[in-house]
């Protein structure tokens, strides 16, 4: 078998559950420049989605290219890294497994306490190590990513104050949190009682656990992680971030652990199959729009290349297709996209939710940063397109406030966007439990107000608060003077402007619209 001229052969699937499923499976494929990310190869039988429409509209279509999304960072760790079990005992990382359970930490009463955390998934990588050496003789040795409680709150073990890399990271002087080497308190044995003196007992820190040094080794090492249930843990006696994922791949028995962003699906010849399908005499040529769902830009995108085979087949069907990502990669395909355009419509969106940088990386952890999605906005509207950017979702109490909106309808304005879409957060299925553990880890003074928004299963923000917001929001979007972009009710993504239906009467936030954010 063959694809892009090169032989292909299957490869060892794992022990992921879900992979049986995949019957069109060709090969698994990890490689050093996508540390922690497997690539899943398959055969596509199809690749036009059709989305089922609602009122005036009878359906749309859409293209995913890839399932799950590589847009996610890596938190690794030495895999003799010692992990605290919720009856007392202590494992070394490479001994746990998925369906152990774990010291893990949630927030109660508004203290933060030891609780049992259930091991969800683990995955393997290699990645360049550094040692973190404590004041009372704690050493922990991992990736520069990953993430460690202090006194400060979550922090990389490796960062910058500026440019790219600029995030929260360990300092000499930072105090983790935790018990360091030794026992949670008074030295007791591992019993029964041992265990009921941590689960519930609040953090709190006795050992001296300041950062002494951190120190790179210079070399890459096999390195472990965890995901569990509260996505924390005990290692070495300091409490541990895991990788935060949604459980987004259930249709394949993944894990629902961090499957979504490490366990990539890649329609490898996804573009054959799209042009079979686009010369089938029933194809009404309608629109197709891509990034509805997971994006087509993301960085995986620059290993496949997937989109210029795509965009050949659409454009040369004579399709008209719309583009909406947050990944800065389509600047690689705008010199095919304008010759494309010369034979059919093609709309272009950037999403851009959050324009406070540090809100940004804790929110959408290793996607490219605000200013680099402006520029590509720049890019865009360079090569000749306009450009719709999606400002949603919007987040209350934090991306909300007048300042927050101006500056963010500012600065699409000077990198060139001629529209703008915007809507409320809504919080559907899986993206619930993700995004309300997410905003208790960093936002917990948040999570009363947001239970009384969405309470039960409530999706969306309630109206009035829909109606606040475009009453704030619409002002600043004349005084910018920024027209309010068009969206497709069905798929989600940017209206097409090959269509003449008129825009619907329902407000956006009630639509079926793409929580981009996530």
């Amino acid at each position: 078998m063959r694809w892009n001229g090169q032989e292909l052969g299957v490869e060892q699937q794992g022990t992921l559950p879900g992979l049986a499923r995949l019957n069109n499976l060709v090969r698994s494929v990890q490689t050093p420049e996508f540390a922690g990310l497997t690539f899943h190869e398959v055969l596509a039988k199809s690749a036009l989605n059709r989305v089922p429409g609602q009122s005036y509209v009878p359906f749309g279509w859409t293209i995913n290219p890839y399932r799950g999304c590589s847009h996610a960072c890596v938190y690794c760790l030495d895999p003799s890294t010692r992990i605290t079990m919720a009856d007392g005992s202590v494992r070394a990382l490479r001994d746990i497994e998925p369906g152990d359970t774990v010291v893990g930490t949630v927030r109660r009463d508004g203290y933060r306490r030891y609780a049992p955390s259930k091991v969800l998934a683990k995955w393997s990588t290699r990645k360049r190590a550094h040692r973190i050496t404590l004041a009372d003789g704690t050493t922990l040795v991992a990736s520069g990513d990953h993430r460690f409680l202090t006194e400060r709150g979550w922090k990389h073990v490796t960062g910058a104050m500026h440019g790219a890399k600029r995030r929260p990271y360990l300092t000499t002087g930072n105090s983790l949190i935790g018990f360091g080497s030794g026992a949670p308190g008074p030295e007791i044995e591992r019993t029964e009682e041992y265990r009921q003196a941590i689960i519930g007992a609040m953090v709190k820190t006795h050992a001296d656990l300041r950062v002494v040094a951190v120190e790179p080794l210079g070399t890459e090492i096999e390195m472990l992680d965890i995901t569990t249930s509260t996505e924390d843990f005990v290692a070495n006696g300091v409490v541990s971030h895991n990788c935060f994922a949604r459980p987004t791949h259930e249709y394949l028995d993944l894990s629902a652990g961090d499957d979504f962003d490490r366990q990539l699906i890649v329609k490898v010849n996804v573009a054959d199959v799209l042009r079979r399908e686009l010369a089938r005499p029933s194809w009404r040529h309608e629109p197709v729009a891509l990034g509805t769902n997971t994006d087509p830009y993301q960085r995986a995108e620059g290993r496949y290349a997937l989109m210029p085979g795509i965009i050949e087949a659409l454009a040369g069907s004579g399709t008209p297709f719309s583009v909406l990502t947050k990944g800065t990669l389509l600047r690689r395909d705008l010199p095919m996209l304008a010759s494309a355009r010369e034979h059919v419509p093609i709309d272009l969106a950037m999403s851009i939710a959050v324009y406070d940088d540090e809100l940004q990386r804790a929110i959408e952890p290793g996607t490219p940063t605000t200013a680099a999605r402006l520029a590509t906005v720049t890019a865009v509207r360079e090569a000749g397109f306009d450009c719709t950017v999606f400002l949603m979702p919007i987040l209350p109490f934090l991306t909300d406030t007048r300042a927050h909106l101006d500056e963010a309808l500012r600065r699409a304005k000077a990198a060139g966007a001629t529209s703008v879409v915007y809507s409320a957060l809504h919080l559907r299925g899986a993206v619930k439990p993700w995004f309300f553990a997410w905003l208790a880890r960093e936002h917990p003074e948040l999570v009363p107000k947001y239970r009384a928004m969405f309470p039960g299963a409530a999706a969306y923000a309630p109206k009035e608060y829909r109606t606040w917001l475009a009453s704030r929001i619409r002002p600043l979007m004349r005084a910018h003077r920024l027209e309010r972009g068009r969206e497709d009710a069905v798929t989600g993504g940017v209206r097409s402007s090959a269509t003449g239906r008129p825009s619907s009467d329902r407000p956006l936030d009630a639509v079926a619209a793409p929580a981009m954010l996530f």
